[in-house]
């Protein structure tokens, strides 16, 4: 692994699985001098918000939250606060596609932000949550994409920011377990496309996380419910 001993971070966290446990090996490896939550007007955002002030209060990190909710007007409906579909069983299937979950060039702003918090602060990077499984269906999650951001980014920050992810070449399963490793606080995640009490465990995301819980051994599995 790339040494990052005294290396300057801005991490970027959404409160899912793959940004905490990239939060836990930045703050292991790294001098993070912030964490950055974007508020994009998406429909799960209390959850959101309050795992990753679970998670900023586990490692005592300084925090900011960005008003990016014009982001969020762009999004498809289903991932908006507030959609029109009201009935339980249309509003879930909003969330069972790629098209009904991505949300135009989110990575890109959120990235491009995260680059500037970074120039500003005087940060060598901005830690990500991308990982292997996820780049196989969004692109914008590729080790080939980060490549390339990195390339703009030598140009359009004085000091060369570059974005890594901890968990870029790793599935969920592998982040987990790294994530146990590193004694991550995995029971205030929240991976969950909706915002309800527990997390559904049928969207697309859910599904991802339970399919990674189930083949580890039960002694690695985080405490995390799910909807019946």
């Amino acid at each position: 692994m790339k040494d990052y001993q005294g290396k300057r971070a801005v991490a970027l966290v959404s409160g899912g699985l793959d940004s905490v446990v990239s939060l836990a090996m930045a703050a292991a490896e790294m001098d993070v001098r912030l964490v950055l939550f974007f508020d994009y007007g998406q429909r799960a955002l209390e959850r959101e918000r309050n795992a990753v002030m679970g998670a900023i209060n586990y490692y005592n990190l300084p925090f900011q939250e960005v008003d990016t909710r014009w982001l969020g007007r762009l999004a498809p409906e289903g991932m908006r606060q507030n959609p029109r579909a009201t009935d339980e069983s249309e509003s879930q299937s909003l969330l069972d596609t790629l098209d009904a979950v991505w949300v135009p060039n989110r990575n890109g702003v959120f990235l491009n932000i995260g680059a500037a918090y970074a120039e500003a602060y005087d940060c060598d990077y901005v830690v990500t949550g991308f990982n292997r499984e996820e780049a196989a269906e969004f692109p914008d999650n590729s080790e080939e994409y980060v490549s390339r951001v990195n390339v703009g980014l030598e140009m359009s920050t004085r000091n060369h920011v570059t974005v890594a992810s901890f968990a870029q070449g790793l599935d969920k399963r592998e982040i987990l377990e790294m994530g146990h490793k590193l004694g991550a606080p995995l029971s205030v995640i929240w991976s969950c496309y909706h915002s309800r009490e527990l997390m559904c465990g049928r969207c697309t995301s859910c599904r991802r996380l339970k399919s990674a819980i189930a083949a580890l051994d039960e002694g690695l599995r985080p405490p995390v419910q799910f909807e019946e």
